[in-house]
């Protein structure tokens, strides 16, 4: 839906000769847009030339939900559990990453819808109450929530109001890179990187079209396979499906409610996200998270009947006075995930390499963190973000095949029993103990 528009940039031209650059980034979604925007920003004399393989935005960062959370850490609890001593500091360069994004949009006028509504919580399941702060102000019974919302599925809920904006993701891509090339970053589409040598003093990127020699290079690309050999196993790509309605009627509207226009997400393992766009269609995904054997990624996966059909079924049990609600577009994407669900980092090639992966989908807000970080690695000062343990350390790597296979599967029917019966099986609490698992 946000890439069937008619703003959409025509494609640049791909790389088709040998080019020289200070700061090579790899990758033209979130992460690499922001890093060579803030590159740039940070010096404004240092070259710097963007690959992307396929389409700016074309991949998770043009088919997300528009959720554009404060979180670095995939949610707090997350975070507490894995980093307790630095999750405060965490929560606050969260919050600074927040504001600095709403900061950027304006500056530059980047027109992507955002709105600072927040977002909602809600419990659908009883076991799932007991989860919810009851004694925060922000906490709504189910009358004060159903007067937000009005579904006959909640039962309470929590309304964040200041941790997630929402925004139109692909306009955001778009204005990005737009800031980039006013602010002199050479941006190259249709270009795949297939290498990356070392040579003395310099980097070679390997492309169809040329060889890219650089001084320094920042590798975005997320859930694609790595450049690296060393963090292959480090992620795993899962696919994430998303509907989205016509726009509702005035009338159809009246009966939801929704005046806020908060960003919602149930409290299931595998759980959904919806939201109104801003000509009030409700985009509707999650719930399913599809791993295909052997790490595979194809563009026939983006497209998946079942589960297009559950989430259709979702949708009418959440809001049954919308029953006959026509949906104008289904699509999928892949997300990178890793064995702590939020984002890792690290250098090669004698530091003259970053690399910034495993954002589990609340990647729209975390990249731009990500980004900082990488220029913090590539300049070889230390700073407040790379003397972070979260920064310092990686999760540990999937299995190879078939083990990683069957551990995914296994885990994701144990979620599923879980949102049924709100406890968690011997599988999932070894899990839990061993600091590993799956998140839809």
């Amino acid at each position: 839906m946000w890439l069937d528009s008619p703003e959409r940039p025509p494609a640049r031209p791909a790389l088709d000769a040998d080019a020289e650059t200070d700061l090579a980034v790899v990758g033209g979604g979130f992460t690499g847009l922001w890093t060579a925007l803030m590159a740039k920003e940070r010096q404004p004399d240092r070259t710097v030339l963007l690959l992307e393989a396929d389409r700016i935005g074309g991949a998770a960062t043009g088919r997300n939900g528009g959720f554009c959370s404060a979180s670095l850490t995939h949610g707090e609890e997350n975070g507490r559990r894995r980093f307790p001593d630095e999750c405060d500091e965490l929560l606050g360069l969260g919050m600074e990453n927040l504001r600095e994004i709403t900061e950027t949009v304006f500056r530059y006028g980047i027109d992507c819808d955002l709105i600072e509504s927040g977002e909602l919580h809600v419990a659908t399941r009883h076991h799932e109450l007991a989860a919810l702060d009851t004694t925060s102000e922000d906490y709504l019974d189910v009358v004060a929530l159903r007067q937000q919302v009005d579904s006959p599925t909640y039962l309470g809920g929590v309304w964040e109001r200041d941790e997630t904006i929402l925004v139109d993701p692909a306009r955001l891509a778009w204005g990005l890179a737009a800031a980039a090339e006013e602010a002199g970053v050479r941006i190259v589409e249709m270009t795949a990187v297939t290498r990356v040598r070392r040579r003395g003093d310099r980097i070679d990127l390997s492309t169809p079209g040329g060889t890219v020699h650089a001084s320094r290079v920042a590798l975005a690309t997320n859930a694609f396979p790595a450049l690296l050999r060393r963090i292959r196993l480090h992620t795993v790509p899962v696919y994430d499906y998303v509907l989205a309605t016509e726009p509702l009627s005035d009338e159809q509207l009246d009966s939801i409610g929704w005046e806020n226009r908060q960003g919602i997400g149930d409290s299931g393992n595998l759980f959904h996200y919806y939201r109104l766009t801003a000509d009030n269609r409700i985009l509707w995904g999650g719930y399913d998270a599809i791993y295909h054997f052997g790490r595979r990624i194809r563009t026939e996966y983006d497209q998946r009947d079942e589960t297009h059909h559950v989430l259709a079924r979702h949708v009418f049990e959440t809001f049954p006075q919308l029953e006959g609600l026509l949906f104008t577009h289904r699509w999928g994407g892949v997300i990178d995930t890793c064995t702590r669900f939020f984002a890792f980092f690290g250098t090669a090639k004698r530091g003259r390499v970053a690399y910034a992966s495993g954002y589990t989908g609340l990647g729209v807000g975390a990249t731009r963190f990500g980004a900082n970080v990488m220029l913090d690695l590539l300049s070889g000062e230390e700073t407040s973000r790379t003397r972070l343990r979260m920064v310092r350390t990686r999760p540990l790597p999937f299995p190879p095949e078939p083990f990683a296979f069957i551990g995914i599967q296994l885990t994701r029917w144990s979620l599923s029993r879980a949102d049924r019966s709100g406890r968690r099986n011997v599988w999932l609490r070894t899990l839990d103990r061993l600091g590993l698992g799956f998140d839809s």
